[in-house]
Formats: structure tokens, C-alpha cells, sequence
């Protein structure tokens, strides 16, 4: 397209490219191929964080319960028609923040068991919390008539239909976290030797797990306010960055952003062209990926806490 616009090139040397071709590509294909490696960067790095400070391999945006309450504020504000009501178009990341955090504190909370968190816990915590939120959700969709597509659209997850202004809402979200996180990546890597060891060497704890726990909240919040609940990204990208590169999230945070950006784009591709032309909801293309790796993660987590007890 750029070459078109050259003078004596364009039209002599290429084929015609028609002014209906280049608003589709501005204004469809672009901006949703773009949004779509946002959204896969800030969840793959969201869940390479959560997996890094709470020391769980099965951690992740989704799996915690955050994109369900982040859904859950979206819907909310959806549902009451006030998705720009004090903030703009920041609005709706906002509340989708605050909803996801409190979500991830109420999880915390639920799974901590003398001071530790175990895995078991964590995930069944999120699990219940993802199903009351989903049940909340489900409600506020059979409740509403004029934006109950609206509201599918969020519990499903898409990127349908979405222009340059939901790109531009989720850039800056994106680069304050990814810098942020990135820059805490030395941190994490010495939190991963264990709390005790990482205090002895100077490291507050507390203050590290708090930062990093709601910068991540508020990646993945904001990706979900833009494509709705997309599961999996956050755990299956992060995994297998560090089976390929190792455990230092010096290289673990940046690749992830890479990595999840990738995935999204061709996991959006499959989901226009398996079926063309319907098109399957996001949501359910990660999760016939990720939810074979996760339960390849239980099984495997399982079988070395067996060989240690041996």
C-alpha cells in the first residue's frame, strides 16, 4: 500500500490497489491485528508476573479469577449503559482494574493457609470465583435485552468489531506494565530462591509481591476491558518461553510479550478462518489449547510432589 502511494511505481509496477482495500485494511485488519498483539503481550506477561511472585507455575490471569471479575466490572458498566460515564474511555479499564483486583485479593485470601499458598488452594479458590462471577455475569446477560450481544461478546471474548480507539486504550496500559514489570524482573529472579533467601539478600518481600501483583492486575484488566475473557495466554506463553529459554524473567518478560502477541494474532486468525464465514469466539480457541496444557501441568505437578515423597 505504501508503495503505491510513490511516484512512478505505484500503478506502473504494482497491481491496482483498490481505495476500498486500503480502508479495510486501516480501518478493519489493521487495528485488530494490532489490538490483538496488545492483548496477547499484556496477558502472557501478566501471568509470567503472577507465576514469578506467588512461585506457582499454574498461576495466571485467568486461572486466579482476575479476568472474571475484570469481565465482571466490564459487564457491569455495559449493563448500566455507563461505559463512559466519569472517565471517558478510560472508564471501563478503570472499573475492570478494581473489580480484578479485589477478585485476586478475594482469591488470596480464600487460598492462604498458615501463612503459605499452596497450589491446590490457589486454583480452587480461582475456580470458585470464577464460577460466582460467571454466574453474576450470566444473570446480568438474561437480565439485559439491549446489550445482551454486547455482554456475550465480553464473556467470550473477541476482537471483532474493534477500531483504533480500543488499540489506543490499551497502548498505554501496556507500556507503563510491561516497563514496570520488566523492570522488577531482577527482583523476581531472586524472589524465586524463596522469601527467607530473598529477604536475607535485601529484597522487601512484601513491598516486590504488592507492586508487581497490581501492575499485572491492571495489564490484564485492561486487556480484558478491550477483547473480553480470553483464558490460557497468561499460562500457556510464559511455560513455554521458560521451557526454551530457562527461569530468568530478564528474558522470560520480554519473550512472553513476544510470544503472547504471536499466539493472539494466529489463535484470532484460526478463530476467523476454521469456520469461515462464522467466526468462533477467541475465547474458545485458547481454551482448546490451554486447558489441555493445563490439565498437563496438574498431572505433572502432581507426579513430582509424588516422586519427592518417595
Amino acid at each position: 500500500m505504501l508503495l503505491h502511494r510513490l511516484p512512478g511505481i505505484g500503478d506502473s509496477i504494482l497491481p491496482s490497489w483498490e481505495a476500498s482495500s486500503e480502508q479495510i485494511l486501516m480501518k478493519v485488519r489493521l487495528p485488530r491485528i494490532l489490538l490483538g498483539m496488545l492483548v496477547g503481550a499484556s496477558l502472557a506477561v501478566a501471568g509470567a508476573a503472577f507465576q514469578g511472585v506467588l512461585r506457582n507455575p499454574l498461576a495466571d490471569p485467568f486461572t486466579l479469577g482476575v479476568s472474571s471479575g475484570a469481565a465482571l466490572g466490564a459487564a457491569s458498566l455495559i449493563f448500566f449503559g455507563m461505559e463512559y460515564s466519569f472517565a471517558g474511555g478510560y472508564t471501563l479499564p478503570l472499573v475492570a482494574f478494581l473489580t480484578g483486583a479485589g477478585t485476586l485479593w478475594v482469591v488470596l485470601l480464600l487460598a492462604r493457609d498458615q501463612g503459605k499458598l499452596p497450589i491446590h488452594g490457589l486454583i480452587l479458590s480461582g475456580v470458585v470465583m470464577q464460577s460466582f462471577l460467571g454466574a453474576v455475569v450470566s444473570f446480568l446477560t438474561v437480565m439485559s435485552k439491549d446489550t445482551v450481544n454486547q455482554i456475550l461478546y465480553w464473556t467470550m471474548g473477541s476482537l471483532s468489531m474493534r477500531g483504533w480507539s480500543y488499540t489506543a486504550i490499551l497502548f498505554p496500559y501496556f507500556i507503563v506494565g510491561f516497563a514496570y514489570l520488566w523492570s522488577r524482573s531482577r527482583a523476581l529472579n531472586i524472589l524465586s530462591l524463596g522469601e527467607r533467601q530473598a529477604a536475607h539478600m535485601g529484597l522487601n518481600v512484601d513491598r516486590l509481591k504488592t507492586s508487581v501483583l497490581i501492575v499485572a492486575t491492571l495489564l490484564a484488566a485492561a486487556a480484558v476491558s478491550v477483547s473480553g475473557v480470553i483464558g490460557f495466554v497468561g499460562l500457556v506463553v510464559p511455560h513455554m518461553i521458560r521451557l526454551i529459554t530457562g527461569s530468568d524473567y530478564r528474558t522470560i518478560v520480554p519473550l512472553s510479550a513476544l510470544g503472547g502477541a504471536i499466539f493472539m494474532v494466529w489463535c484470532d486468525t484460526a478463530a476467523r478462518s476454521v469456520l469461515a464465514p462464522t467466526e468462533i469466539p477467541l475465547g474458545v480457541v485458547t481454551a482448546f489449547i490451554g486447558a489441555p496444557f493445563f490439565a498437563y501441568l496438574l498431572y505433572r505437578n502432581k507426579k513430582r510432589r509424588r516422586e519427592g515423597l518417595a
